[in-house]
């Protein structure tokens, strides 16, 4: 072979490596990302699902070239359920390999408070997880795990600790629940269960009276205030007559209750803060963080009673005697009427 026919051959085969690599390239390592979008794949879902999931993310550029690449790596064999977020810049080779070995995105869940019942905790995490309301549902309602966490039925719900959670898409309603009491415990060891101690209530009594709190107010200015109307309410052996408390005793039959009528006051419910004395038996709600750290920390004063402003800018007058609080009702109830004529009038003009 003379040596024009080597530099011909060696420039073939270098055509074909060079021909080669950059269909590689081009197949699995160029970046083939549009924008940023998230691929879901369930359980029990076959490869035409996951191809669903891929196309509607919206995030891949070139849907052909990433088949070409997914069939040569035949992802439809073996692919993991998952939440995977595409960003910009990844090649078809990271994607398929993100999917085919589990390499999850973890999930932001934030949990704000004020959610009332454990149904409702379960619907609020099926919109987080892969498992649905009705698998929360009968985890939240097991109680032997219940028991096993320290917890009643009644008090699970404080359990639940309002702030921003890392979760993996695919976490089991028992991890889930088992993190929550994991993140419970980091919460109140230390300076808050020193607090508790301080104010002679335990961690589920603190829960139930900030789940009272948050029902009773949106300021956060106020909470302090009054949450050391019901601490003296307490300490002096009277009723608490919480509203909010008798409100979500009629959760049942009148979901939408607002206002309360005198029928409402005569229901047998240990919920029931004008009948009985003391807490109920546990929290109401989820409460704030906010109104947690206000049982903590309450306002001390002489205070036994508020009302709501007659202004309606959300806020209370306080009084430390029935006669007080008795005139504070009064404007209150005035302005009330007179707000309701006003809104009469104008719906029939």
């Amino acid at each position: 072979m003379n040596r024009r026919t080597l530099i011909i051959a060696a420039a073939a085969a270098a055509a074909v490596i060079i021909a080669f690599g950059l269909s590689r390239y081009f197949t699995y390592r160029k970046p083939n990302t549009a924008q940023e979008g998230v691929i879901l794949i369930y359980r029990d879902a076959d490869y035409k699902a996951v191809e669903d999931s891929i196309r509607a993310s919206g995030a891949i550029k070139n849907l052909k070239s990433f088949e070409r690449a997914a069939r040569k790596r035949n992802l439809a064999a073996h692919f993991e359920p998952g939440r995977y977020v595409i960003e910009p810049g990844m090649s078809n080779q990271y994607i398929i390999r993100m999917i085919a070995n589990g390499w999850q995105t973890p999930a932001e869940v934030t949990l704000k408070g004020y959610i009332k019942t454990l149904d409702r905790l379960a619907a609020f995490l099926d919109r987080n997880f892969e498992a649905d309301s009705a698998a929360f549902a009968a985890a939240l309602r097991d109680t032997a795990m219940i028991d096993s966490l320290g917890f009643r039925p009644e008090t699970f719900i404080g359990m639940f600790i309002p702030n921003t959670y890392e979760f993996y898409w695919t976490s089991s309603p028992e991890s889930v629940i088992k993190r929550f009491k994991k993140e419970y415990e980091a919460f109140w060891s230390g300076e808050r269960d020193r607090l508790a101690k301080e104010i002679g209530l335990d961690r589920n009594e603190v829960m139930t009276l900030a789940s009272i709190v948050i029902g009773e107010t949106n300021n956060a200015g106020e909470m302090p205030r009054i949450a050391g109307v019901y601490m003296n309410r307490l300490h002096r052996g009277m009723r608490l007559q919480a509203c909010p408390t008798v409100i979500y005793a009629h959760l049942e039959t009148e979901p939408g209750l607002r206002r309360l009528l005198h029928r409402h006051l005569q229901i047998d419910s240990p919920y029931n803060t004008y009948r009985i004395k003391g807490l109920p038996p546990g929290p109401i709600a989820i409460p704030t963080v906010t109104a947690i750290d206000a049982v903590l920390n309450y306002e001390k004063s002489n205070y036994l009673y508020f009302c709501a402003k007659p202004e309606f800018d959300g806020t209370h007058n306080f009084a430390s005697t029935y006669s007080q609080h008795k005139a504070n009702s009064r404007a209150y109830n005035k302005a009330y009427k007179a707000r309701e004529a006003s809104r009469k009038a104008s719906n029939a003009a």
